[in-house]
């Protein structure tokens, strides 16, 4: 009788390592790295001043951190059990369709925001870099400096042609170039940082002095919309299963 009774302990335990993966290592690197370290720490410094030390410390790094460290882990193991890497899928298998649904839209909002950050930042930051680079006058009425064009151009030439990529993976090339470039502004920051007495010495004018100051709290309507942002800023959540 024994031969037909299952046998719960030689049943091999599923895990998530367990499914071979489309990405090697270093590309999957690539792609967490700049999940994290994206347009979103660009407003962490305005973020700090709108909100003060204490609450900024307490809600929009450690609270944040936990949370994504407590969804990501709950993703990896529910994953690891039902041996499903998709969102909607995992939805699905838990809540139904409606499940499916939710994580669905919940992925393409997330995704719509913080695709509007970064157009917002090639919009503002590539004409001037264009107008340095060109040594242009700044009241320029060239397309080539027109933010609008200049949003078109590189969401056609760019954009879309990493978004109709069969496999996510292959991001980590596109990943591993803005690191670079993230690298490379880190450094000429730490060096100019050393060029340039800060604060700025005292001059007719200057207000660095009254003006870089951080509160330790804050009571403003605008740490609403801050505290609304620090999801967004601080989580890697969608590139855990790239």
């Amino acid at each position: 009788m024994e031969e037909f009774l299952p046998h719960g302990a030689e049943k091999k335990q599923t895990h998530f390592t367990d499914f071979e993966g489309k990405t090697s290592f270093g590309m999957s690197v690539f792609n967490l790295s700049n999940a994290i370290m994206g347009s979103g720490i660009l407003g962490l410094a305005y973020a700090m001043a709108n909100t003060g030390i204490i609450l900024f410390l307490r809600f929009l790094l450690t609270a944040v951190a936990l949370l994504s460290s407590y969804s990501i882990h709950l993703l990896l193991k529910s994953s690891g059990i039902v041996g499903i890497r998709a969102y909607e899928q995992l939805g699905y298998r838990a809540f139904g369709t409606p499940g499916k649904l939710a994580a669905a839209i919940a992925i393409t909002l997330q995704n719509i925001g913080a695709m509007s950050s970064y157009l917002y930042i090639v919009k503002s930051e590539v004409p001037l870099v264009i107008q340095t680079f060109l040594n242009l006058e700044e009241k320029t009425t060239d397309w080539y400096v027109n933010g609008n064009y200049l949003v078109i151009l590189v969401s056609v030439t760019i954009i879309l042609p990493l978004a109709l990529m069969k496999q996510l993976g292959y991001l980590g090339y596109a990943s591993g170039f803005s690191l670079s470039c993230m690298g490379f502004f880190l450094i000429s920051v730490i060096y100019k940082k050393f060029q340039i007495p800060c604060p700025l010495p005292d001059q007719e004018g200057n207000l660095t002095g009254s003006l870089n100051t951080t509160p330790v709290s804050t009571n403003d309507y605008q740490n609403g919309y801050t505290v609304l942002q620090a999801p967004e800023q601080g989580t890697c959540t969608p590139s855990v299963f790239t």
